[in-house]
């Protein structure tokens, strides 16, 4: 891949770390998240700061604090937590918002920036653009030297308070439930064996050290994960779980030590929500599995569909009512927790399960509805760029126009027999493809449709 530009969108900004991500970009950044705030609270916002564990934080975390005291702010740096649990604790101190510094599933050479607002939630798309054309034309608030800057490292402890608050630890202690974790050196490492202990589980924590030296590539993708199937088997565990960098996405291995995949992340997640409240309604992206709207379905409810991104997932969730939802990529949002991804959410929704299925995971994961997904990237750079895929789109658009479209995100068409997403990434130059049917071979026909190659 040819070296990647700062990418802005409603996922924040990523860039590499010393070239397009660096302490000026950070500040300059953090400076125009002030200035939005400031104009849309009509005062100085009080705002937190926190970062993932790469060793490339420190130095940009410190940039956004600058910038964030520099206009005022009162400021709370949460040090490293998860990206939920920054969501979490925007809403225990009573914060206007916050940027934690993260790049999420990237690997070590990116850093980046993710916006919270007060709700800890994600900015809409409208609000991200206005966020990204501050930051262009370097809009940011006079200096003001009433800012000030403390510390805060109860976020692990209230997070945690918030999942046990609303999942009843009781039962799952009583199953003392054998698990292996993978948090892969990031930032779920300390909340994510603290809410098993919690659980009464017996615990082999891999990679749980928050140095940020990522002991595999860090998308939590079967390919990255032969270590943790090896453990489960090897532990006689009952379930696996690995964590992203910054802990608000979760993959499942099942206690034969197969990987189950990230899809089956929220689709067991809200299996269980919404047979505890049936009726209900659920939200997940367009690149999500039709599992999503089968569940919802079974238990009485309905399942909407947003554009790619939790922020557009949100969004979705609180216009509709929805109690859960989320992203196919492993991303469980349970709103009684907080508006953002949160893995400890969905690994104490899934032992919840468990408990009260009282049947093995892999027998859980048999009876859902069966798909095949594949997902395919395609560097833009080698493709020729955005306009080439837009060129796509409009002839997808113009052959399928018979069959469903939704065009809110690059371009998702349904047929009888599946369907198949086409769209750019929010983080990285790539362009994304994904299809599903009930086998494999049809759900490779589907995304064949797609005419997309290299030059």
């Amino acid at each position: 891949m040819n070296e990647a530009p700062l990418m802005l969108s409603v996922s924040g900004a990523r860039g590499i770390v010393g070239k397009t991500m660096t302490p000026e970009v950070a500040n300059n950044y953090a400076a125009a998240f002030v200035s939005f705030l400031h104009d849309r609270l009509g005062r100085i916002p009080k705002l937190c700061v926190a970062r993932d564990s790469r060793p490339s934080g420190p130095e940009l975390a410190k940039a956004v604090a600058d910038a964030f005291v520099s206009c005022g702010c009162e400021v709370v740096d949460l040090g490293v937590v998860a990206t939920p649990t920054a969501g979490v604790m925007i809403g225990a101190l009573h914060a206007d918002g916050g940027i934690i510094v993260t790049a999420s599933h990237n690997p070590t050479p990116w850093n980046g920036m993710k916006c919270l607002d007060g709700d800890g939630l994600a900015p809409p798309v409208q609000d991200a653009k206005e966020i990204i054309r501050r930051f262009h034309d370097k809009v940011r608030l006079p200096v003001c030297d009433s800012g000030k800057l403390e510390e805060n490292t109860y976020g692990h402890d209230t997070h945690i308070s918030k999942v046990l608050g609303i999942i009843d630890p009781q039962p799952i202690q009583k199953k003392q439930f054998r698990v292996v974790l993978d948090s892969i050196n990031g930032a779920g490492c300390v909340g994510g064996l603290r809410l098993l202990e919690h659980l009464g589980c017996e615990i082999l924590h891999l990679n749980g050290e928050p140095t940020g030296e990522f002991a595999h590539e860090p998308e939590p993708k079967e390919v990255n994960l032969t270590d943790l199937c090896d453990a489960v088997v090897k532990f006689d565990a009952d379930v696996g779980f690995a964590q992203d960098p910054d802990a608000d996405r979760l993959a499942v291995v099942d206690e034969n030590g197969r990987y189950i995949g990230e899809e089956y992340t929220l689709a067991l997640a809200v299996d269980h929500w919404l047979r505890e409240n049936p009726g209900a309604s659920t939200a997940a992206n367009l690149s999500t599995s039709r599992m999503v709207d089968d569940i919802a379905a079974t238990h009485g409810g309905t399942a909407h569909r947003s554009a790619v991104g939790e922020a557009n997932v949100a969004g979705v969730m609180k216009e509709h009512g929805c109690i859960i939802g989320g992203e196919g990529n492993g991303g469980v949002i349970f709103p009684k927790v907080c508006w953002v991804r949160d893995s400890l959410s969905g690994m104490a929704l899934i032992l919840d399960l468990m408990q009260t299925r009282e049947e093995r995971l892999s027998a859980i994961v048999n009876a859902l509805p069966k798909y095949e997904i594949i997902k395919k990237t395609i560097d833009l750079a080698d493709l020729g760029g955005i306009p080439v895929l837009d060129k796509e789109i409009a002839r997808l658009q113009e052959h399928y126009s018979s069959d469903k479209q939704n065009n809110s995100d690059g371009l998702r068409v349904d047929f009888e027999e599946g369907w198949v997403h086409v769209r750019p990434s929010n983080t990285e130059p790539i362009a994304r493809i994904i299809a599903e049917a009930k086998d494999s071979l049809t759900a490779y026909t589907i995304a064949s449709r797609v005419k997309l190659t290299t030059s």
